[in-house]
């Protein structure tokens, strides 16, 4: 009876067990993880093609090959693909690559431009911008991951370009020329719920959300020359990060959110460069004697607890496994679990 009596504790307490190790899982935001490769574009080689480098400027890959122009990378929120802007079909496209190059496909297949690729942080969607025709001016549209249910989310004769979805995936910021110049806006994923968040003499593009949602790095000309900003994602508290004579534009943040990359002028040609959030440490991480473009920072994504936990056949176990035995040999005795269980000791 005794023994029965500790099988059932045995069941109770792994099954309560389980449940706190499932329940324990950190909750998911956009583009979150460790700092991966940063992708960008460049002409070193003669053509506009995309490269990868690790964080420190080291490691420099070439992922495309191509007599015409790739340009834009933009890394999907689990790092493993890239969206892209090419002109090998006779007029810029949306295409789509495996994180080492591979597998490049078209999604747009369209007779007009389309570029500005940013990915949704679920993943599904990419948002974009493209000619709508007659109309003849830039759009954001929005498409499912493959290219199928294109949707054009703005309608309106001036400009709008340059999307950045919010890391709750219920916003689109982008840079917009209704006021006479560029500015950046925020609307809600669907198109409506239009915002403005700034407003400068000289304009404002270029947004880029934190990795929390809370800030928006951007590039402005309020100062007479391109520097970058952040603000608040409600547009308030405005900050010049760089401080630069030079030209500084192009911010993406790093997928830990504690360093910027983005591009500059100062050292006589256009480079990658990092800093820190809050503008200190800045440093050339490209060095090249071309023009660099366009960075973004790939997340090295955690798995998911329950993608760790065995299969059937598997013979590893996963942690909720291990934690299970661990307090059931600890409640019930290893000799006792040995007994009923009838394994044998080796």
């Amino acid at each position: 009876m005794k023994r029965y009596t500790a099988l059932i504790a045995l069941i109770v307490l792994s099954a309560l067990v389980a449940g706190l190790v499932f329940r324990a899982q950190p909750s998911k935001a956009a583009f979150p993880g460790a700092n991966g490769k940063i992708a960008f574009y460049s002409n070193r080689d003669g053509e506009h093609v995309i490269y990868a480098m690790n964080p420190d400027g080291s490691g420099l890959t070439r992922l495309t090959e191509n007599t015409s122009s790739d340009i834009s990378p933009a890394w999907s929120p689990d790092g493993t693909k890239i969206a892209f802007v090419a002109s090998r079909d006779g007029n810029f496209e949306i295409y789509v690559m495996n994180a080492d190059g591979s597998g490049q496909t078209n999604l747009t297949r369209s007779p007009t431009i389309d570029n500005s690729p940013v990915w949704s942080p679920d993943g599904t969607k990419i948002a974009y911008t493209s000619i709508p025709m007659p109309d003849g001016n830039w759009e954001i549209f929005v498409m499912n991951a493959d290219g199928s249910g294109q949707e054009r989310l703005t309608n309106n004769p001036a400009l709008d370009t340059g999307p950045a979805w919010s890391p709750d995936g219920q916003r689109i910021a982008f840079m917009t020329s209704r006021e006479g110049k560029f500015e950046i806006y925020v609307m809600n994923a669907n198109g409506s719920g239009l915002s403005n968040l700034t407003s400068s003499a000289g304009g404002d593009r270029s947004p880029a959300w934190s990795p929390d949602g809370t800030r928006i790095a951007f590039q402005s000309y309020r100062d007479a020359n391109f520097e970058i900003y952040v603000m608040n994602s409600d547009g308030s508290g405005q900050t010049n990060l760089t401080n630069s004579p030079a030209g500084d534009g192009e911010p993406a943040w790093s997928p830990d959110g504690t360093e910027i990359a983005f591009v500059s002028r100062r050292d006589g040609i256009i480079d990658i460069y990092v800093m820190k959030a809050d503008g200190s440490g800045q440093a050339n991480l490209s060095k090249s004697q071309e023009e660099d473009h366009d960075p973004d920072w790939q997340p090295i994504v955690s798995p998911d607890l329950p993608s760790a936990l065995p299969k059937v056949g598997d013979s590893s176990l996963g942690y909720a496994a291990l934690v299970v035995i661990l307090v059931a040999l600890l409640a019930v005795g290893f000799g006792a679990i040995l007994d009923h269980l009838h394994v044998r000791r080796v």
